[in-house]
């Protein structure tokens, strides 16, 4: 089936758009097969990108129509081609920036067929008729920006400082674990046949592997999937002799499972476990619990329904902002990610993380904990190499996480923030430690949005084996190219960064944490006094790039 099989109508004059913290603007709404387009006469001075919309349709949440006088269609027949025509309606977009889009269309009709037409342009599953694959702007360059060999890279980063590790490329076919890399970081002592049985132990084979070498004192970090103990408590040797050969000489390791106790024994029954002390003599296991997938979802629905509360009351507001329990996840996150830097820097212990599948909860803790304790994901260039290496290619499923926002009435257990969570949590390390990144706001702000729709092909797919697959590096423009390009990085600068060697160890006190006024209330406050701020302290640090 073709896109333009799906446009029920692709024009309509005199369409009225009202957007937040924008003049209401009236003009020729297009329907094309990935954007949605207003086309506005130019009046007086203002410019042409002043006048227009342009939204692609996968940037919409929900879409929702109300239609005058659809009750009179009942009795009265005669009169339904007449009333199509002279009727009017409005179709509401929610979009997953939280945005929400008015379009008060004439014609019922019109506006029928142009929800129509939105709703399953922005609920599209084939992963090759996205518009990234199709996004050709002028000068583009494909393969421009695409991250080279990862995996080697991070790898030259520590060579220098042990020689216990190696690069292997046991996954070259991803048969072993379908959602790891090509190539994974494990210790030198461990051949890729022990890979292979450690793999059959863990849920989806994912396997432990290096996701963080300390070089202040060598300790390391860990993460792979739950492993497959059963009721009968199965056994690996092969998976003892991997974690136990990721210690550094006579020292001992903590496993933190992103599980309660209780969704442990529930994962036992159907397979899965955790390790057991008398199996894993060296390491012991912390239990800390963190909110999964459709949960996580729900809490990020309650909250954008209380930022978006009309209610005047500030008791209300309050209450029902506290009652999403995101910021606890916030809180919850940043807590678990401060014990790992603290078992790895102040104890001096390696750490394993894992929760069921290893693809949420793991990579959200275990990038976090890098922020806190590496000066060099602090970067802006460093922070794009972590988001590649813990998420990216660590297999964090995007096209299924992220194919529904905030607004989204028809939730399935697939959709997570989890990529959201890790990104508020970022905002307030970068709140608490103004001078220590190397990035600001909007360039958290911007992730953000292209993780749930973009142009680019950066966070298509669900894992490296589907984007090779799709040929995502030859058929689509990276991400990286457009957010590193002269023109754009000053306003992703931070312009008072200072680069800092020591661990950031964050607060999670009630005083310290608070809500992404950034993200969440965007487009619900004007910036006009953040504007002015940032302007003012370009200019005393001498980089006034607005002159």
């Amino acid at each position: 089936m073709e896109l333009a099989d799906f446009i029920k109508t692709s024009q309509v004059e005199n369409v009225r758009v009202s957007c937040p913290l924008r003049s209401p603007v009236m003009g020729t709404l297009c329907v094309t097969s990935h954007h949605l387009l207003l086309c506005s006469p130019l009046e007086g001075s203002q410019k042409q990108n002043e006048s227009d919309y342009w939204l692609l349709h996968s940037a919409v949440d929900t879409v929702e129509k109300s239609v005058l006088n659809m009750g009179l269609f009942k009795n009265m027949d005669y009169e339904r081609e007449e009333m199509g025509k002279s009727g009017s309606g409005t179709v509401t977009l929610k979009c997953k920036d939280l945005r929400i889009i008015h379009l008060e269309i004439p014609g019922m009709e019109e506006t029928l067929n142009i929800a129509r037409s939105i709703q399953a342009l922005s609920s599209l599953e084939s992963i090759s008729l996205s518009y990234p694959f199709f996004f050709r702007p002028s000068g583009c360059i494909l393969r421009k920006g695409w991250p080279r060999d990862t995996t080697e890279e991070f790898y030259q980063t520590f060579i220098a400082e042990t020689e216990s590790w190696r690069v292997s490329e046991v996954n070259d076919d991803f048969k072993v674990c379908p959602t790891y890399p090509a190539k994974v970081i494990v210790p030198l002592s461990c051949s890729d046949d022990i890979l292979r049985k450690a793999a059959a132990f863990r849920q989806g084979g994912r396997f432990p592997i290096l996701s963080y070498y300390h070089t202040y004192n060598g300790m390391v970090l860990l993460r792979s999937s739950q492993p497959l103990v059963g009721p009968s408590r199965h056994r690996c040797e092969e998976d003892q002799f991997l974690l136990d050969e990721g210690l550094v000489g006579d020292s001992s390791g903590y496993i933190i499972d992103t599980r309660s106790a209780h969704e442990i024994k529930q994962a036992r029954s159907t397979g899965g476990g955790t390790e057991k002390r008398s199996r894993y003599p060296k390491w012991t296991v912390l239990h800390r619990p963190l909110e999964r997938g459709y949960n996580l979802q729900e809490s990020l629905a309650r909250l954008v329904a209380a930022c978006y509360d009309s209610s005047p009351s500030m008791n209300r507001w309050l209450s029902r902002v506290q009652a999403s329990h995101w910021m606890t996840s916030v809180k919850e996150a940043l807590c678990t990610a401060g014990l790992i830097s603290e078992c790895i820097e102040r104890k001096g212990a390696s750490v394993l993380v894992h929760g069921e599948e290893g693809m949420d909860n793991t990579l959200l803790v275990t990038s976090l904990a890098q922020l806190i304790m590496s000066p060099n994901c602090r970067t802006l260039e460093g922070f794009q190499d972590l988001i590649e290496r813990e998420w990216l290619q660590a297999g964090h499923p995007f096209q299924l996480r992220c194919a529904r926002s905030g607004w989204s009435q028809g939730r399935s257990h697939s959709e997570s923030p989890h990529f959201l969570l890790f990104l508020d949590c970022c905002w307030q390390l970068l709140r608490q430690f103004p001078q220590s990144m190397e990035f600001n706001e909007e360039f958290l702000c911007l992730l953000a949005n292209h993780a749930y729709s973009s142009e680019y092909g950066t966070f298509l797919c669900n894992n490296e084996r589907e984007r090779n697959l799709y040929e995502v590096q030859d058929r689509t423009l990276s991400l990286w190219s457009f957010l590193n390009d002269y023109k754009l990085r000053h306003q992703i600068l931070n312009p008072i960064y200072e680069p800092n060697p020591l661990t950031i160890w964050p607060s999670v006190a009630p005083q310290s944490l608070q809500l992404w006024r950034g993200f969440f209330l965007r487009y619900l406050l004007p910036k006009n006094h953040t504007d002015l701020a940032l302007k003012r302290i370009l200019e005393l640090v001498g980089q006034d790039t607005f002159s």
